[in-house]
């Protein structure tokens, strides 16, 4: 018996439960997969912590659905890493790229009739009524962030930023110093570049007298921190709407709308770095559409693409000719099979109704993380929006102590029971696609419910 589906524009994408998750190798990951895995690995270094745990070598995707080579069907409650928020080789997305890959590749940054429909649909659906129209396009969002971090400083004259504890925002120079650091970055943040803290409701470092947390008090340091810790030459704060690698971590709804009248005061511009955040993953076209705040300068990637290498740096059109300062153009932005997927996708999320879809998952998610929390010891907070969530784990509620054992017995489990998602310390992050269904979302929820629940046991809770 296959699912039913809350909205037949995503029929593509259904599957039948009563085969899902496929699981036939004996041990897991399979023997294929153990031994490509071994020859890649001979070669290719740095992988990510995902990969580390559980080395599983993927073939091919559809939908809500991972194939490796061994013949194990996953449940992806991950989209890549945040990337394929409309499933994996969604039928519009896939034909519009291949079209492209046998009309025309590149042309640098000449105008084509697909990047003209591209920039003019992307003006209109983001938030503002058309003030963020002063577009860039590149292939990551490293470089989408470097081109921000570029024109602030072409608009304001000033060279110094700001950015957040526990952010991140990228892997090159700049976008480096944005985040926290290692020796293995060099001796040291690039100058001007300044980390502060961001509200964090569960892990707060100011409180008001009821316990709860006070936003004001971060603004006040804020205020305090560029008089005596900068220069007095802030181009602009730069931050994730919600934390991606942090581990979902959503900020009190009173933050950004502080935030957003503390920069206009200050004369700061303030960057949205929503990579992770935008194109639907939240249920809106931003995040920051949550909050009824508007950035000067947002970036997008990840799911633009649905996982073809496309990004953007988007400005209010008050600050195009400061773009034109800052060599903006790039070898692969913009190019016709990018232009091609993102405008896809976009598409594709108006035509299958995609953010209500993710809001309807919401709702979902909501009423199954309380009841898990409710029910299991060690998780300390849940978090959600749309499709995007987080569950902490900890040792002790009351100290809060993060649980790192936890978090990777649980990440293994459910994968070796056929859930294919992203681990991160003692916080459990989730990101399904938001052209999964409520059946499918239900299933993904129960496996992990299942085996929080097994490895608090065998931990001793």
């Amino acid at each position: 018996m296959t699912t039913t589906i809350s909205n037949p524009d995503i029929a593509w994408a259904d599957v039948d439960l009563t085969k899902l998750p496929k699981l036939v190798s004996k041990e897991l990951p399979g023997p294929k997969s153990k031994a490509m895995h071994e020859r890649a690995a001979k070669l290719m270094k740095g992988y990510s912590g995902q990969v580390k745990l559980f080395p599983v070598c993927f073939e091919k995707g559809h939908g809500v659905t991972l194939t490796d080579v061994d013949g194990n069907v996953y449940l992806d409650f991950s989209s890549g890493i945040y990337v394929t928020t409309l499933g994996h080789c969604h039928p519009k997305v896939s034909e519009a790229v291949a079209k492209y890959a046998k009309t025309l590749m590149n042309c640098h940054d000449f105008t084509t009739p697909i990047k003209m429909k591209l920039l003019e649909k992307l003006a209109a659906i983001l938030p503002g009524g058309g003030e963020l129209s002063a577009m860039q396009l590149y292939d990551s969002g490293t470089t989408a962030v470097e081109a921000g971090i570029r024109l602030c400083r072409a608009q304001t004259g000033k060279f110094e930023f700001l950015s957040c504890y526990r952010d991140f925002h990228g892997k090159s120079g700049h976008a480096v110093s944005l985040a926290r650091m290692n020796a293995a970055n060099g001796p040291g943040r690039s100058p001007g570049f300044y980390l502060v803290p961001r509200p964090d409701p569960y892990r707060p470092l100011w409180t008001k007298a009821d316990g709860t947390i006070d936003t004001d008090a971060y603004i006040r340091f804020y205020d305090e921190f560029i008089v005596e810790g900068a220069t007095g030459q802030v181009a602009a704060i730069v931050l994730e709407p919600i934390q991606g690698w942090a581990g979902s971590v959503f900020p009190p709804d009173d933050f950004f709308p502080k935030l957003r009248a503390w920069c206009d005061k200050k004369k700061i511009m303030l960057f949205a770095d929503e990579v992770l955040t935008s194109m639907g993953r939240t249920g809106k076209w931003l995040a920051m559409e949550h909050w009824d705040t508007l950035p000067d300068v947002v970036t997008l990637g990840k799911g633009f693409g649905n996982g073809f290498p496309v990004t953007a740096m988007v400005a209010r059109k008050e600050y195009a000719e400061a773009i034109e300062k800052i060599s903006a153009s790039t070898s692969y932005g913009g190019n016709p099979m990018a232009c091609a997927a993102a405008l896809a996708s976009i598409e594709a999320i108006e035509e299958e109704g995609l953010l209500e879809n993710a809001q309807r998952l919401e709702k979902l998610f909501e009423k199954r993380l309380a009841a898990m929390k409710a029910e299991h010891k060690i998780i300390g907070d849940v978090r959600v929006k749309g499709c995007l969530m987080g569950v902490e784990l900890v040792k002790d509620r009351k100290t809060k102590e993060p649980f790192d054992k936890a978090g990777t017995l649980i990440y293994q489990r459910a994968f070796s029971k056929g859930l294919a998602w992203i681990p991160a310390g003692h916080i459990l992050r989730m990101s399904p696609p938001i052209v999964m269904n409520e059946a499918v979302a239900s299933k993904c929820m129960d496996i992990i419910d299942e085996s929080i629940g097994e490895v608090s046991r065998e931990l001793g809770y």
